[in-house]
C-alpha cells in the first residue's frame, strides 16, 4: 500500500514533468529579459513564473529565474541547452537550467538536537519537502532509531580533535558514494574543515542559532542573555571558510526580555531555528536562490 509520501512524490512527477526552471546572472544591460523571453517562446515553452532583479541599471549585476512549461523537456534538455549557449555568451551570463522533476539528494549531519532534523522528516514525510534524504551522518548515535524508523540510512562517525581529518574523508566518501547534491548542517555542532567545504561549494547549508551577526560561534543564547537582548532569532546561510559569515539565506526573530532566562531562549529558539532551516532548504531545493558575492539573492 502506498504511503502518503509516495502518493505525494508520484503526483509531482506526473504533474511537473515538463516544468523546467532557468537561472541567470550577467551584467545588465537593455535586451535581456526580451532575448531570453523569445527564445523560450521559439522553443514552444510556457512561461508560468517569472522573477528578476538588478543591483543598478546603470553597470550592476541581473538575476533572473524563470519557471516554464515545455513539452517533453527531459529529452530536449542537451538541446535547448545547445542551443541557448549563443545568447548566454553574448550576453556573458553565468546560467543553468535544471529539470523541475530533478530532485536533489540531501544529507542530513546531526549531533544530538533533534528537533531540526524531527522538522526536515516530518516535511519530507508529509510530502512538502521534495527531496530525496539519500543519508543521515552523525557524531552521535544518539538518533538513529528515530532515523533508521522511516527507512533513511544513518551514519555515526564520532570526531574527536585527533580523528577530525579521518571522520571527514568518510563523510565525503559516503556522499559521493550516495550522490549528494546538498548537505544540510541541523544543528551538527561541528566546525567543518576548509578541504571539506571545498568539496562542496555553495551546497552546505548550516542553521545557527542566532540572528548573525549577533553572537557568532558557540554558546549565543547565554551571551545573548548576558547582553540583555530584546529580540532571539535564527539564521540558515551557506556555510564557507569563514565561521559563521557565509551567505545569509533566511532569518526570523522572537521577542524577549528580562524574565526570559537562558532556558527560555533556548526553547524559543528551537522552534525559529526548525522553521528558519526548512524554509532555506525549500528554497534552495527549488532553486530560488543566487549566490552574488557574500550575499544571496531569494526568489521567493
Amino acid at each position: 500500500m502506498q504511503t502518503f509520501r509516495e502518493h505525494r512524490w508520484q503526483s509531482f512527477l506526473q504533474n511537473y514533468e515538463d516544468r523546467a526552471r532557468l537561472l541567470i546572472s550577467c551584467p545588465d544591460k537593455p535586451g535581456i529579459v526580451a532575448a531570453v523571453t523569445s527564445f523560450l517562446y521559439e522553443q514552444g515553452a510556457n512561461i508560468v513564473e517569472s522573477s528578476q532583479y538588478s543591483t543598478d541599471p546603470e553597470g550592476g549585476t541581473f538575476f533572473l529565474r524563470i519557471e516554464f512549461d515545455c513539452p517533453n523537456i527531459a529529452a530536449r534538455k542537451q538541446e535547448i541547452e545547445s542551443a541557448f549557449r549563443p545568447i548566454a555568451e553574448s550576453f556573458h551570463m553565468n546560467w543553468r537550467l535544471r529539470l523541475h522533476n530533478d530532485v536533489k539528494r540531501i544529507a542530513i549531519f546531526v549531533s544530538k538536537a533533534e528537533h531540526c532534523l524531527l522538522e526536515l522528516l516530518w516535511q519530507w514525510q508529509a510530502g512538502e519537502l521534495i527531496a530525496d534524504i539519500a543519508l543521515v551522518i552523525s557524531n552521535h548515535e544518539y538518533l538513529k532509531s528515530t532515523v533508521e524508523s522511516v527507512g533513511i540510512p544513518y551514519f555515526y562517525i564520532p570526531v574527536t580533535k585527533e580523528t577530525k581529518a579521518e571522520a571527514e574523508q568518510k563523510q565525503i566518501q559516503l556522499l559521493k558514494q550516495y550522490n549528494v547534491d546538498t548537505i544540510v548542517l541541523a544543528r551538527y555542532m561541528q566546525i567543518l574543515s576548509p578541504s571539506f567545504v571545498a568539496e562542496f561549494p555553495g551546497r552546505i547549508i548550516n542553521i545557527h542559532h542566532s540572528f548573525l551577526p549577533a553572537f557568532v560561534g558557540a554558546r549565543p543564547y547565554e551571551r545573548a542573555y548576558e547582553r540583555g537582548v530584546k529580540l532571539i532569532g535564527a539564521t540558515s546561510h551557506y556555510v564557507t571558510d569563514d565561521l559563521d559569515e557565509g551567505p545569509i539565506i533566511e532569518q526570523d526573530v522572537a521577542r524577549v526580555d528580562h524574565r526570559h532566562h537562558p532556558d527560555d531562549l533556548k526553547r524559543m529558539g528551537r522552534i525559529i531555528e526548525k522553521t528558519v532551516l526548512a524554509r532555506a532548504l525549500k528554497w534552495h531545493l527549488e532553486d530560488r536562490v543566487i549566490i552574488h558575492e557574500n550575499k544571496t539573492i531569494v526568489f521567493y
